[in-house]
Parts: structure tokens; sequence; C-alpha cells
């Protein structure tokens, strides 16, 4: 694979989207695209291997085609809900008086010096401010003369287990990974302006099985959180509501699904196939609406009252962005308004250029944010990154090539 190939996976609960880009002169270009249903996956975690590696190789092979490149390595997500995010500080002493990178790097070694579980494992270090001397507000202390160096950072720690699976099942696969990001870090490259990073904005991926919380502020992600409920679980009520498989109730959702049952003209009705013989039944498109209203509502406020605890509800000055693949559904927007009290947009990958069609759905936001962070990271080691993460990287793929 040429060096100017990127490549995001997303490995996700109801689909697995490889996305190929190229570098250019002018940023990246998407060449391939794969999708494939999400077989071995239950709330963001693995749960069956070999389901999960079919899955990552057909959504891989789908893109090969498509762009005419062979892949071998990639820049994957991870999600879930042992995924935790926590505040931390490290100060150190400035040698010389002038602030070195080696400085920079001692202190975040001093903020990531906190005792975690052992069943937990570093996923990155994100510096949100650093500190020379009385000096507040600095992003990057480089040069800076001083004596006293701070920084503040937050700490995002996943599972072992599921980081384990998540590599077993790509390194299966046929596949190297590049680095392990955390899907709404990435998402928001795709979907999110530094507007919006700046002012405050919470960015609320509404995944197959879980949905994801990020709030972000002054450039940097200040809180995440994860809800387990996800666009499966409206599924679920839409076939059980109608009699129906969960197929059938799928592409009911998609294509007539509503958040907000008063936006629903009475006249408008919906087939609903039958299943065990029986024959399809009609039934008005509102009381579909009744349906996706309270699990919709149930879900957003959720996430608005882990909002008004976090503290960062009063600073979201861009509003909310809704992404993945539940955002697509009719009137989410105008509900989300309620519940928020806060402007909401959907959030569509942008960023890059050449097959931008294939890619232009919030589905694709994870995927395309994988192929951007990948951009970015791929020749310089970023500061996000941590140290500590990638020396468990490197022993996870000792291990592998000891059991495969």
């Amino acid at each position: 694979m040429k060096d100017d190939v990127i490549v995001g996976l997303d490995i996700g609960t109801t689909k697995i989207c490889a996305v190929i880009g190229e570098r250019t002169s002018e940023g990246i270009d998407v060449v391939g695209v794969g999708i494939s249903p999400s077989l071995g996956l239950r709330k963001g975690m693995v749960v069956n291997i070999e389901q999960t590696v079919r899955s990552i190789r057909k959504a891989v092979e789908d893109a090969e085609v498509m762009s005419g490149h062979e892949i071998k390595s990639v820049y994957t997500g991870i999600a879930g809900t042992h995924i935790m995010g926590f505040n931390s500080h490290g100060v150190i002493a400035i040698k010389g008086g002038e602030v070195t990178q080696k400085d920079i790097e001692r202190v975040i070694d001093a903020a990531k010096a906190v005792a975690i579980p052992l069943d937990k494992e570093l996923i990155h270090v994100i510096p949100q401010e650093f500190i020379v001397d009385d000096q507040r507000g600095i992003t990057d202390p480089l040069g800076m003369a001083g004596v006293r160096l701070e920084v503040k950072v937050y700490i995002v720690t996943g599972a072992v287990t599921s980081v384990q699976n998540i590599i077993r099942s790509c390194h299966r696969a046929g596949l190297d990974l590049n680095d392990i990001v955390l899907e709404s870090l990435a998402s928001s490259h795709a979907v999110l302006t530094k507007d919006e990073r700046e002012i405050g904005v919470a960015l609320v991926d509404i995944g197959g099985g879980t949905t994801d919380l990020s709030v972000f502020y002054n450039d940097t992600i200040k809180h995440i959180k994860t809800i387990p409920l996800g666009g499966g679980n409206l599924t679920n009520d839409i076939a059980f509501g109608l009699r129906t498989s969960i197929n059938n109730a799928e592409q009911i959702k998609k294509k007539h699904g509503c958040a907000l049952a008063e936006l629903v003209q009475g006249d408008e009705v919906v087939e609903v196939p039958g299943i065990g013989g029986r024959e399809a039944k009609r039934l008005s498109r509102r009381i579909l609406a009744e349906i996706c209203e309270p699990r919709v509502e149930e879900i957003l406020s959720l996430v608005d009252q882990e909002l008004i605890s976090s503290g960062y509800k009063n600073v979201l000055g861009a509003g909310v962005v809704l992404t993945g693949g539940g955002a697509m559904l009719d009137g989410i927007i105008d509900l989300a308004e309620q519940i928020f009290g806060l402007p909401v947009r959907i959030g569509i990958p942008q960023g890059v250029g050449g097959l931008k069609e294939e890619i232009s759905d919030p589905k694709f936001s994870t995927a395309v944010g994988l192929l951007l962070y990948g951009a970015q990271n791929h020749e310089t080691s970023a500061i996000v990154k941590d140290g500590m993460f990638k020396g468990f990287f490197s022993k996870m793929k000792k291990w592998l090539s000891k059991i495969a």
C-alpha cells in the first residue's frame, strides 16, 4: 500500500465501513468505499470475532475493488460503554528557562501518571490547556520563557479486552492497525468546524447500538459519555409495535420513520410486510411516528441530562450537532431543538474530495473522520497520541504473532 493512501475503518454495531483516501496537493480524496452489515458486535463491542472478521473482509474488499488499491493497514475507531474520560493535571520545572519539546513531553507524562484499573488502558491523553508560570490559556508553549510548566489534560481509557478484540479482529482479517482512535474524536474531524469547537458544541453520534456524546470547547474535547441506546432499539420498537421482522422494521424506519408525530399528515400510510405467511397491511404513518417519538425522546433526553450534569451545557455557543445513521430520521432536528433548547444541525462528512457523493451521509462520519485523522497523524507523532498506549499496541502485536 502506497504511503499516500490512508484507510479509515469504522467497526460499528450495525455496519462496518471502510473508506480509502489518497493524499493530494489540496488535501485528501476519497477513492474507495466499502460497507457491510456488522454481525459480530453488540453495543459497540466485539462479541463474535469470526463474524466480525468476515464483515471487515467484505467491507475492505468492496473498497479495494472500487479504488484499485490493496489495503494492508487501517485507522480504526473504538466506542462503547466501557469508554471513560476524566481530567488530570501535571506540573514540572522548566529546565534552562525556555520550554522545549522535551519539557512538553515530561509535563504530559506527569499528567498521565494516575492510577488506572488493571482492566483499563489509556487510549488518548488530550492536552486542554498549558500554563507557563501564571499565564493561562496557552495551546502551544514551545519556546516560551518561564520556570514552571503546567498542563491540564483529558484522559480517555477503554477496556483492555475490547481493545484486544478489535486488534485481533483486524489482524485475522489481514490488516495492521496504524492507530485506534476514540470514534467521537474521529467523527469531530469530519463534521465539526473549528469555530464550532472553539465556541462550544456538543456532538451527538447516534449509532446502531449506542449514542456517543462529546463536548468540545476552546478547540479541545472536554467531556465524553456513551448512552447504551441507539438506532437498533428504535428498530426493535418498530418491529414489536407493527408486528413485523427486524429487517422489515429497519427498512420502514429508514423510509417512513419520523421522530415527531405532530409533523405527520393524517392521510400518509405505510405498507407493513407480514411475517409467517401473513398478508401485508397498511397503517397510518402517524402510528409509526408515535412508536418512534418516545424512544428518540428518551435517547435525546438522556443526552440532555448528561450535558446538564457535566456543567458544559451553558457554554455550547454553537449548539448541538447530530450525526451517525440515527440522525437521518425525519423530524429529529425539531424534536432535538425542543429537548435541548439549543440550535441543532445534522453533521455531514466534510473536508474530503473525490467521491464526495458516496460519503455524503451521517452514517459515514466516523469512517471519514478516521481517514482525516490518519491524514493528519500519518507521518508525525501527534501530541494527542499516548506513548503508553503505543507501548501496549506493540505488545498486542507480539502477542497476536505468537497465537496466529
